[in-house]
């Protein structure tokens, strides 16, 4: 005979394999589990992880857009400037605050194109969105610096209860009822009606879309109890989780009895985020009203009409009709950045720059091995840029071909159409095979004192570009250039000296 355990079992065996069945069916968030574990990756990575969270994000034309929006929202405002390339955020903010903000802005807009329109799937992601304000203002009234890391954690801790009301709205409306009619809360309900808890279904969504075990394991929702000595970080984020989403719940029902419930909640766990009760209480209430002067910026960030697309601001496709605006904005971060980033990162904040402001295919940043008497591809954004670096490499020594034109006369050359017959032998063989199906590209050379040190480079693929780069677009692309320039001349000015200390 079947126990009540064995029941329980097949229930939520059932509804597990009932919800995997409509995801397929509706499709697996496309482009979502590629685009988070990039971000983990870079998250994780051991080298150059600025760049590859710059790169990573700067995939995802979308996510471009909602990043920077965000790090120049009122949360960000201790930053003080605009922040307008995804490189000095990243620098700015931090890599890990950067992935964690990309992160959890790409998890809820993937679950937002899947939703339907549905009063409660909408309500269910602005309660997740609300639970990330008071997590990271809880965060920061904690001291923590895993803020953003909070933030995620907290959007994510009723996943599964979000993937029940976008996938299961049947049996979601059926844990309503047998909520009612047996007067038991929801979590009672939902356990007794699925066989499964919600915070399980979510850690089983969340194991198989892969995600960290550190943020799966602090989707639990944890009771409040008393604690003898301070909770481990995973311990403490899962209670912040909870009451984040708990703070959420009822400020977003806007019931009569709010802030009683607000004054108990932060009662319950305050002692278990080792904080006074009534410095969370004031943390949920700056949350509240930060979210409400946010919601421009996350809410309407995820309706599908804003989301951006193939053409939007965010994704090359030809030369955009405000390049001079988007290039002057980059080369101000430029300037504000100079004196507080090392050369690797300035040349990161160029070549973005220039990716976006002239809606390049792809960018690539070259750079003299005087050495090795070559140029090499050093850094690139775009499509298949990474893939190619290795092959972009060429000698030296003067050529008759366009880039060394470019290189000996310092000056910028843009090739409209490299495939004209009459145009044809000017370009070498090394970019022929490497770059086939590009028809338009420009060269930026970067040179300290007329001596060449590199250059950036950057087509539009089989596409022309609308006009030619204008006098107004030319000045902040000189300017980029000094820039550039006067960093690395720095760096090889602090280089020579560390090596004549050492001598």
């Amino acid at each position: 005979m079947a126990t009540f355990a064995d029941q329980d079992r097949l229930r939520a065996d059932e509804t597990i394999a009932l919800l995997w069945e409509r995801v397929r069916q509706r499709g697996d968030l496309p482009g979502f589990s590629k685009v988070v574990n990039a971000i983990i990756s870079a998250m994780h990575a051991d080298d150059d992880r600025e760049f590859n969270m710059t790169k990573t994000v700067l995939q995802d034309p979308a996510l471009t857009q909602k990043v920077l929006r965000l790090a120049n929202s009122a949360m960000y405002s201790v930053f003080g400037q605009g922040i307008n390339t995804v490189s000095k955020a990243v620098i700015v903010l931090g890599t890990e605050a950067i992935g964690h903000i990309a992160l959890g802005l790409k998890l809820i807009d993937g679950l937002s194109g899947a939703a339907s329109d549905s009063a409660n799937a909408r309500a269910e992601l602005e309660k997740a969105v609300l639970a990330g304000y008071i997590a990271r203002q809880v965060a920061h009234t904690a001291s923590t610096r895993d803020a953003e890391e909070a933030v995620v954690c907290s959007m994510l801790h009723a996943l599964g209860r979000l993937m029940v009301t976008f996938y299961l709205p049947d049996r979601w409306l059926q844990v309503q009822e047998h909520s009612i009619e047996n007067s038991l809360d929801e979590k009672e309900a939902a356990t007794w009606m699925l066989g499964i808890a919600l915070d399980e279904i979510g850690r089983e969504v969340a194991t198989q879309w892969s995600l960290p075990a550190s943020l799966v394991d602090t989707l639990r929702d944890v009771p409040p109890t008393e604690v003898g000595e301070p909770l481990d970080h995973r311990d403490w984020l899962a209670a912040l989780s909870t009451l984040s989403t708990r703070c959420a719940g009822a400020l977003h029902d806007n019931r009569s009895s709010v802030q009683a419930e607000l004054a108990q909640l932060a009662d319950d766990y305050s002692d278990m985020l080792g904080l006074d009760a009534t410095d969370v209480v004031a943390a949920v209430d700056t949350a509240r009203y930060t979210a409400a002067e946010e919601d421009v910026v996350v809410m309407r960030l995820m309706k599908r009409n804003d989301l951006g697309s193939g053409n939007s601001a965010g994704a090359p496709s030809g030369k955009p009709a405000d390049a001079a605006t988007i290039l002057g904005r980059g080369v101000a971060d430029l300037r504000g950045a100079l004196e507080s980033v090392n050369a690797g990162q300035l040349m990161s904040m160029a070549l973005e720059t220039v990716y976006q402001g002239l809606g390049f295919s792809r960018a690539i940043v070259f750079l003299r091995h005087s050495e090795k008497a070559h140029y090499a591809a050093h850094m690139g954004f775009g499509e298949g840029a990474q893939e190619l670096l290795p092959r972009l490499v060429f000698n030296d020594a003067y050529q008759p071909d366009v880039f060394h034109a470019a290189l000996a006369n310092d000056k910028m050359i843009l090739v409209e159409n490299a495939r004209d017959p009459g145009f044809v032998n000017k370009v070498p063989r090394w970019w022929k095979e490497a770059l086939p199906m590009v028809c338009s590209f420009m060269v930026l050379p970067l040179a300290i004192n007329r001596n060449p040190i590199g250059f950036i480079y950057g087509d539009w693929g089989m596409v022309k570009p609308d006009g030619r780069v204008e006098q107004a677009e030319i000045a902040p692309l000189n300017e980029l250039r000094t820039l550039v320039a006067r960093a690395m001349e720095q760096r090889r000015h602090t280089d020579a000296l560390w090596a004549r200390r050492s001598s």
